[in-house]
């Protein structure tokens, strides 16, 4: 498996992406968003890094970038507006690349907002993926009610999203969905970064989207 890192066109100049790939053809292309920018937040987040290998060991090419203003993206934070047009940027890039292929769009903590919520609205995707999504801090609705396939990761000890909140959110989600709590783990997973990656390997490895929208 191989990482290639270039920057592609944004709307605010070029964002800064790292390309995971798999061994073989890609049976699925993801796009990953990373945790708040504010916060340190970054692709190369341990949570992200792990999450992007357990994907490709499901046979995933994963686009992970960094948010206008992290690492070489150009722009400034733009408190999640921006930030979802950053999102739309790579999915336009990997979609053109491998026109043929279906697109899942995940993130994590605020990257899980942005990736499901962009993901949500559009078509071109067929399944979301949130890793300590912030569903006490921000506006989930529209992955709420979204018929495409949703996973969820979630940190047993989250101390900036409690689990109880997220078992809430869970309940009212439209099927199809599914929910993996990772014992013991923190919001940022500390320490356990690495059972993020084998989640998803476990979670989307047989996995097959392509739903109707």
């Amino acid at each position: 498996m191989a990482d290639l890192i270039r920057d592609i066109p944004s709307p605010v100049g070029s964002l800064e992406v790292l390309i995971d790939e798999p061994v073989g053809e890609p049976r699925a292309l993801v796009v990953f968003a990373h945790p708040l920018p504010t916060h340190g937040g970054s692709m190369h987040t341990k949570m992200v890094f792990q999450g992007a290998k357990g994907l490709a060991r499901a046979g995933c090419l994963v686009l992970r970038f960094n948010f206008r203003g992290v690492g070489r993206s150009t722009g400034a934070f733009d408190e999640g507006r921006g930030e979802l047009d950053d999102f739309s940027a790579a999915l336009d890039f990997i979609s053109a690349q491998y026109p043929n292929v279906e697109i899942w769009s995940c993130g994590a903590s605020f990257g899980a907002y942005i990736a499901m919520t962009a993901g949500a609205n559009d078509d071109r995707v067929s399944a979301l993926i949130g890793i300590a999504p912030p569903v006490s801090m921000r506006n989930f609705s529209i992955v709420q009610t979204s018929i495409k396939p949703k996973f969820l990761v979630h940190g047993e000890a989250d101390e900036l999203i409690p689990v109880k909140a997220v078992r809430k959110f869970y309940a009212q989600m439209v099927e199809p969905k599914e929910l993996v709590i990772i014992d013991r783990a923190n919001h940022v997973f500390d320490g356990q970064a690495s059972e993020v990656g084998d989640t998803l390997e476990e979670l989307l490895g047989d996995f097959k989207g392509n739903v109707a929208t």
